[in-house]
Protein backbone atom coordinates (compact mmCIF):
# COMPACT_ATOMS: atom_id res chain seq x y z
CA UNK A 1 0.00 0.00 0.00
CA UNK A 2 1.57 3.24 -1.52
CA UNK A 3 -0.59 6.05 0.90
CA UNK A 4 -0.65 6.45 4.23
CA UNK A 5 -4.05 7.27 4.65
CA UNK A 6 -7.47 6.48 3.29
CA UNK A 7 -8.72 8.83 0.80
CA UNK A 8 -12.12 9.49 -1.29
CA UNK A 9 -10.77 7.91 -4.22
CA UNK A 10 -10.53 4.49 -2.10
CA UNK A 11 -13.93 4.35 -2.68
CA UNK A 12 -14.32 5.68 -5.90
CA UNK A 13 -14.26 1.99 -7.49
CA UNK A 14 -11.19 3.14 -9.84
CA UNK A 15 -7.57 2.06 -9.64
CA UNK A 16 -6.77 3.19 -5.76
CA UNK A 17 -10.13 1.04 -4.87
CA UNK A 18 -8.80 -1.83 -6.65
CA UNK A 19 -5.59 -1.38 -5.11
CA UNK A 20 -6.96 -1.22 -1.74
CA UNK A 21 -9.14 -4.43 -2.69
CA UNK A 22 -6.27 -6.17 -3.84
CA UNK A 23 -3.22 -4.70 -1.88
CA UNK A 24 -5.15 -5.05 1.70
CA UNK A 25 -8.45 -6.82 1.64
CA UNK A 26 -7.56 -10.03 -0.36
CA UNK A 27 -4.26 -10.26 1.29
CA UNK A 28 -6.20 -10.90 4.19
CA UNK A 29 -9.88 -11.75 3.92
CA UNK A 30 -9.48 -13.83 0.32
CA UNK A 31 -10.83 -16.85 -0.44
CA UNK A 32 -11.95 -18.64 -3.83
CA UNK A 33 -15.23 -16.89 -4.05
CA UNK A 34 -14.05 -13.42 -3.09
CA UNK A 35 -11.50 -13.11 -5.42
CA UNK A 36 -13.54 -13.38 -8.22
CA UNK A 37 -14.69 -9.65 -7.04
CA UNK A 38 -18.24 -10.05 -8.65
CA UNK A 39 -21.24 -7.66 -7.93
CA UNK A 40 -23.13 -10.51 -5.47
CA UNK A 41 -21.49 -14.08 -4.58
CA UNK A 42 -22.93 -17.54 -5.46
CA UNK A 43 -22.85 -19.24 -1.96
CA UNK A 44 -22.09 -23.71 -2.25
CA UNK A 45 -25.37 -25.09 -1.28
CA UNK A 46 -27.38 -28.71 -1.57
CA UNK A 47 -30.53 -27.18 -1.88
CA UNK A 48 -30.16 -25.09 -4.66
CA UNK A 49 -28.38 -21.93 -6.01
CA UNK A 50 -27.96 -18.62 -3.50
CA UNK A 51 -26.17 -15.29 -4.14
CA UNK A 52 -25.61 -12.84 -1.95
CA UNK A 53 -24.43 -9.59 -1.89
CA UNK A 54 -23.89 -6.32 0.61
CA UNK A 55 -23.25 -2.71 0.06
CA UNK A 56 -23.23 0.73 1.64
CA UNK A 57 -25.01 4.09 0.83
CA UNK A 58 -23.47 7.17 2.06
CA UNK A 59 -25.04 9.23 -1.24
CA UNK A 60 -24.69 13.46 -0.55
CA UNK A 61 -27.22 14.86 -0.52
CA UNK A 62 -29.87 12.08 0.96
CA UNK A 63 -33.00 13.45 -1.80
CA UNK A 64 -32.42 14.16 -5.47
CA UNK A 65 -34.44 13.99 -8.50
CA UNK A 66 -35.62 10.88 -9.20
CA UNK A 67 -34.46 9.35 -5.78
CA UNK A 68 -33.33 9.32 -1.74
CA UNK A 69 -30.71 7.08 0.06
CA UNK A 70 -33.50 4.72 0.77
CA UNK A 71 -34.90 3.97 -2.86
CA UNK A 72 -31.03 3.95 -3.41
CA UNK A 73 -29.99 1.34 -1.09
CA UNK A 74 -32.98 -1.08 -1.99
CA UNK A 75 -32.44 -0.89 -5.91
CA UNK A 76 -29.06 -0.83 -5.46
CA UNK A 77 -28.44 -4.28 -3.50
CA UNK A 78 -31.77 -5.47 -5.75
CA UNK A 79 -29.34 -4.97 -9.02
CA UNK A 80 -26.19 -6.37 -7.68
CA UNK A 81 -28.41 -9.60 -7.22
CA UNK A 82 -30.03 -8.74 -10.36
CA UNK A 83 -27.08 -9.00 -12.90
CA UNK A 84 -25.73 -12.47 -11.01
CA UNK A 85 -28.75 -13.92 -12.59
CA UNK A 86 -30.66 -14.19 -9.06
CA UNK A 87 -34.13 -13.38 -8.41
CA UNK A 88 -34.07 -11.10 -5.49
CA UNK A 89 -35.96 -12.64 -2.42
CA UNK A 90 -34.56 -10.88 1.38
CA UNK A 91 -32.65 -7.87 2.46
CA UNK A 92 -31.00 -7.19 5.84
CA UNK A 93 -30.63 -3.19 6.44
CA UNK A 94 -28.28 -1.39 8.88
CA UNK A 95 -28.82 2.35 9.83
CA UNK A 96 -25.87 4.98 11.47
CA UNK A 97 -28.32 8.07 12.00
CA UNK A 98 -26.97 11.57 13.37
CA UNK A 99 -28.17 12.60 16.92
CA UNK A 100 -30.44 15.42 15.97
CA UNK A 101 -31.86 14.33 12.26
CA UNK A 102 -34.84 14.97 11.72
CA UNK A 103 -37.83 12.26 12.06
CA UNK A 104 -39.99 13.14 9.42
CA UNK A 105 -36.45 13.11 7.01
CA UNK A 106 -36.37 9.73 8.16
CA UNK A 107 -39.61 8.45 7.85
CA UNK A 108 -39.68 9.48 3.71
CA UNK A 109 -36.41 7.43 3.59
CA UNK A 110 -38.01 4.27 5.49
CA UNK A 111 -41.17 4.84 3.39
CA UNK A 112 -39.69 5.11 0.15
CA UNK A 113 -37.68 1.88 1.19
CA UNK A 114 -40.58 0.11 2.11
CA UNK A 115 -42.19 1.18 -1.61
CA UNK A 116 -39.13 -0.06 -3.50
CA UNK A 117 -39.04 -3.61 -1.09
CA UNK A 118 -43.05 -4.35 -2.12
CA UNK A 119 -42.51 -3.30 -5.36
CA UNK A 120 -39.89 -5.98 -5.96
CA UNK A 121 -41.85 -8.44 -3.87
CA UNK A 122 -38.51 -8.64 -1.58
CA UNK A 123 -38.64 -9.10 2.61
CA UNK A 124 -36.82 -7.23 4.86
CA UNK A 125 -35.92 -9.73 7.68
CA UNK A 126 -33.25 -8.07 10.01
CA UNK A 127 -31.55 -4.85 10.82
CA UNK A 128 -29.94 -3.06 13.06
CA UNK A 129 -29.48 1.09 14.30
CA UNK A 130 -26.86 2.98 15.75
CA UNK A 131 -27.12 6.87 16.76
CA UNK A 132 -23.98 8.93 16.51
CA UNK A 133 -23.41 11.98 18.58
CA UNK A 134 -23.88 15.21 16.34
CA UNK A 135 -20.80 16.41 14.62
CA UNK A 136 -19.51 13.07 14.30
CA UNK A 137 -21.68 11.82 10.79
CA UNK A 138 -23.88 12.93 8.42
CA UNK A 139 -27.77 12.46 8.83
CA UNK A 140 -27.97 9.21 7.38
CA UNK A 141 -25.80 5.76 5.75
CA UNK A 142 -27.43 2.85 5.25
CA UNK A 143 -25.82 -0.76 4.31
CA UNK A 144 -28.10 -3.53 3.41
CA UNK A 145 -27.16 -7.36 2.34
CA UNK A 146 -29.57 -9.16 -0.31
CA UNK A 147 -30.16 -12.49 -0.70
CA UNK A 148 -31.27 -14.03 -4.05
CA UNK A 149 -31.90 -17.60 -5.59
CA UNK A 150 -30.68 -18.56 -8.98
CA UNK A 151 -33.70 -20.19 -10.24
CA UNK A 152 -32.04 -21.66 -13.87
CA UNK A 153 -28.79 -23.26 -14.85
CA UNK A 154 -27.13 -20.61 -16.37
CA UNK A 155 -24.33 -18.95 -15.64
CA UNK A 156 -23.02 -15.09 -16.07
CA UNK A 157 -19.18 -14.47 -15.48
CA UNK A 158 -16.40 -12.58 -17.11
CA UNK A 159 -14.79 -16.16 -18.15
CA UNK A 160 -17.92 -17.50 -20.79
CA UNK A 161 -17.05 -13.98 -22.84
CA UNK A 162 -15.76 -14.92 -26.01
CA UNK A 163 -14.25 -12.88 -29.15
CA UNK A 164 -17.37 -11.52 -31.09
CA UNK A 165 -20.00 -11.84 -28.18
CA UNK A 166 -21.45 -8.45 -28.48
CA UNK A 167 -21.77 -5.71 -26.13
CA UNK A 168 -25.52 -4.06 -24.84
CA UNK A 169 -26.71 -1.11 -22.71
CA UNK A 170 -30.33 -1.25 -21.06
CA UNK A 171 -30.93 2.59 -21.79
CA UNK A 172 -29.79 6.19 -21.46
CA UNK A 173 -26.11 6.34 -19.42
CA UNK A 174 -25.15 8.68 -16.33
CA UNK A 175 -28.56 10.04 -15.42
CA UNK A 176 -27.52 8.95 -11.49
CA UNK A 177 -24.84 10.80 -10.85
CA UNK A 178 -25.78 14.00 -13.27
CA UNK A 179 -28.81 13.94 -10.96
CA UNK A 180 -27.03 14.23 -7.94
CA UNK A 181 -24.05 16.55 -8.46
CA UNK A 182 -26.82 19.43 -9.68
CA UNK A 183 -28.62 18.83 -6.93
CA UNK A 184 -25.95 19.70 -4.77
CA UNK A 185 -25.66 23.37 -5.66
CA UNK A 186 -27.30 25.72 -7.93
CA UNK A 187 -25.55 25.57 -11.41
CA UNK A 188 -28.50 27.37 -13.41
CA UNK A 189 -28.94 24.18 -15.53
CA UNK A 190 -31.92 24.60 -17.37
CA UNK A 191 -33.40 20.80 -18.10
CA UNK A 192 -34.12 18.83 -15.13
CA UNK A 193 -32.12 15.54 -14.74
CA UNK A 194 -33.50 12.59 -12.55
CA UNK A 195 -31.91 9.64 -11.74
CA UNK A 196 -32.39 6.81 -13.43
CA UNK A 197 -32.43 4.40 -9.95
CA UNK A 198 -34.72 1.95 -10.58
CA UNK A 199 -34.67 -2.69 -10.06
CA UNK A 200 -33.49 -4.09 -12.92
CA UNK A 201 -34.81 -7.58 -12.00
CA UNK A 202 -37.67 -7.34 -14.70
CA UNK A 203 -35.09 -6.92 -17.30
CA UNK A 204 -33.00 -9.50 -16.85
CA UNK A 205 -35.93 -12.08 -15.83
CA UNK A 206 -36.79 -11.57 -19.66
CA UNK A 207 -33.61 -12.19 -21.01
CA UNK A 208 -33.74 -15.61 -18.74
CA UNK A 209 -36.56 -16.14 -19.92
CA UNK A 210 -36.48 -15.64 -23.45
CA UNK A 211 -33.10 -17.92 -23.41
CA UNK A 212 -30.80 -15.74 -24.60
CA UNK A 213 -27.63 -16.36 -24.75
CA UNK A 214 -26.25 -13.63 -22.06
CA UNK A 215 -22.57 -14.48 -20.93
CA UNK A 216 -21.88 -11.91 -18.76
CA UNK A 217 -23.90 -8.97 -16.49
CA UNK A 218 -22.75 -5.95 -14.51
CA UNK A 219 -24.61 -2.80 -13.63
CA UNK A 220 -22.72 0.67 -13.87
CA UNK A 221 -22.85 2.20 -10.77
CA UNK A 222 -19.11 3.82 -9.13
CA UNK A 223 -16.69 4.46 -12.39
CA UNK A 224 -19.67 4.47 -14.78
CA UNK A 225 -19.70 2.68 -17.85
CA UNK A 226 -15.84 2.58 -18.86
CA UNK A 227 -14.78 1.35 -15.51
CA UNK A 228 -17.73 -1.17 -15.76
CA UNK A 229 -16.48 -2.08 -18.69
CA UNK A 230 -12.65 -2.40 -18.42
CA UNK A 231 -13.21 -4.51 -15.43
CA UNK A 232 -14.74 -6.83 -17.81
CA UNK A 233 -12.72 -6.61 -19.98
CA UNK A 234 -9.69 -7.85 -17.60
CA UNK A 235 -11.47 -9.86 -16.07
CA UNK A 236 -12.05 -12.05 -19.63
CA UNK A 237 -8.43 -11.77 -20.74
CA UNK A 238 -9.66 -9.79 -23.92
CA UNK A 239 -10.60 -6.81 -25.20
CA UNK A 240 -13.82 -4.67 -25.78
CA UNK A 241 -14.30 -1.47 -28.37
CA UNK A 242 -17.80 1.03 -28.15
CA UNK A 243 -18.49 3.24 -30.62
CA UNK A 244 -19.14 6.58 -29.70
CA UNK A 245 -21.81 7.03 -32.00
CA UNK A 246 -24.23 4.12 -30.38
CA UNK A 247 -23.79 4.91 -26.82
CA UNK A 248 -26.91 5.93 -25.25
CA UNK A 249 -26.72 9.43 -23.28
CA UNK A 250 -29.42 11.94 -23.04
CA UNK A 251 -28.64 15.42 -24.19
CA UNK A 252 -29.21 16.85 -20.71
CA UNK A 253 -26.26 14.19 -19.39
CA UNK A 254 -23.88 15.69 -22.26
CA UNK A 255 -24.71 19.11 -21.68
CA UNK A 256 -24.29 19.05 -17.76
CA UNK A 257 -20.90 16.79 -18.39
CA UNK A 258 -20.01 19.65 -20.74
CA UNK A 259 -20.90 22.57 -18.25
CA UNK A 260 -18.78 20.51 -15.29
CA UNK A 261 -15.84 19.48 -17.17
CA UNK A 262 -16.85 15.19 -16.51
CA UNK A 263 -15.99 12.47 -18.77
CA UNK A 264 -20.07 10.79 -19.75
CA UNK A 265 -18.36 7.64 -19.95
CA UNK A 266 -17.42 7.84 -16.01
CA UNK A 267 -20.86 8.54 -15.10
CA UNK A 268 -22.63 6.29 -12.74
CA UNK A 269 -26.13 4.67 -13.37
CA UNK A 270 -27.97 2.70 -11.32
CA UNK A 271 -30.63 1.24 -12.95
CA UNK A 272 -28.84 0.32 -16.08
CA UNK A 273 -27.71 -3.47 -17.45
CA UNK A 274 -24.29 -3.63 -19.25
CA UNK A 275 -25.02 -6.96 -21.33
CA UNK A 276 -22.41 -9.24 -23.00
CA UNK A 277 -24.29 -11.40 -25.72
CA UNK A 278 -23.65 -13.54 -28.51
CA UNK A 279 -23.83 -12.08 -31.73
CA UNK A 280 -26.30 -14.49 -32.84
CA UNK A 281 -28.73 -13.23 -30.01
CA UNK A 282 -28.10 -9.84 -29.48
CA UNK A 283 -31.03 -8.53 -31.86
CA UNK A 284 -33.29 -11.05 -29.67
CA UNK A 285 -31.71 -9.42 -26.63
CA UNK A 286 -32.46 -5.80 -27.78
CA UNK A 287 -36.24 -6.98 -28.23
CA UNK A 288 -36.72 -8.52 -25.03
CA UNK A 289 -35.16 -5.59 -23.25
CA UNK A 290 -37.31 -3.17 -25.54
CA UNK A 291 -40.57 -4.70 -24.08
CA UNK A 292 -40.17 -3.39 -20.46
CA UNK A 293 -40.34 0.42 -19.91
CA UNK A 294 -36.72 0.32 -18.06
CA UNK A 295 -35.16 -1.00 -21.29
CA UNK A 296 -37.08 0.84 -24.13
CA UNK A 297 -33.59 2.69 -25.29
CA UNK A 298 -31.33 -0.39 -25.19
CA UNK A 299 -29.12 -0.49 -27.74
CA UNK A 300 -25.81 -2.25 -28.87
CA UNK A 301 -23.05 -0.29 -28.21
CA UNK A 302 -19.60 -2.25 -29.66
CA UNK A 303 -18.18 -5.63 -29.29
CA UNK A 304 -15.11 -7.86 -27.81
CA UNK A 305 -12.32 -8.44 -29.89
CA UNK A 306 -8.99 -10.39 -28.74
CA UNK A 307 -6.28 -7.78 -28.81
CA UNK A 308 -5.66 -4.81 -28.13
CA UNK A 309 -7.27 -5.62 -24.65
CA UNK A 310 -8.70 -3.04 -22.31
CA UNK A 311 -11.56 -0.87 -23.42
CA UNK A 312 -11.33 1.01 -26.68
CA UNK A 313 -13.69 3.86 -27.86
CA UNK A 314 -14.28 4.73 -31.65
CA UNK A 315 -15.07 7.91 -32.06
CA UNK A 316 -16.58 10.22 -34.55
CA UNK A 317 -14.04 10.50 -36.73
CA UNK A 318 -13.13 6.32 -37.06
CA UNK A 319 -9.98 6.56 -34.70
CA UNK A 320 -9.55 5.01 -31.47
CA UNK A 321 -8.50 5.73 -27.85
CA UNK A 322 -8.36 3.62 -24.72
CA UNK A 323 -10.99 4.16 -21.88
CA UNK A 324 -8.75 3.87 -19.40
CA UNK A 325 -10.16 2.99 -15.36
CA UNK A 326 -9.68 6.56 -13.60
CA UNK A 327 -7.42 6.43 -10.66
CA UNK A 328 -10.20 8.31 -8.31
CA UNK A 329 -13.26 9.41 -9.24
CA UNK A 330 -14.71 12.73 -10.46
CA UNK A 331 -17.31 12.96 -8.03
CA UNK A 332 -17.40 11.42 -4.44
CA UNK A 333 -20.64 9.59 -2.65
CA UNK A 334 -22.59 9.63 -5.47
CA UNK A 335 -23.93 6.16 -3.84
Amino acid sequence: MKDNVVGLAHGSGGRKTARLIRELFLAYLGNPILERLEDSAELPSDRGRIALTTDSHVVYPLFFPGGNIGKLAVCGTLNDLAVKGARPRFMTAGFVLRAGMSMDVLERIVRSMGEELNKAGVQLIAGDTKVIEKGKVDDCYITTTGFGALEHSKTFAPERIEEGDVILVSGNIGNHEAAVLLARGDFGFEHKIESDIANVWPLVERLIEADVDVKAMRDPTRGGLATTLNELASAAGLGMIIKEADVPFSLPVKGAAELLGLDTYYLASEGRVIAVVRKDDAGRALEVMRVEQLGKDAAVIGEVREKPEGLWLETLLGSERPLLILEGEQLPRIC
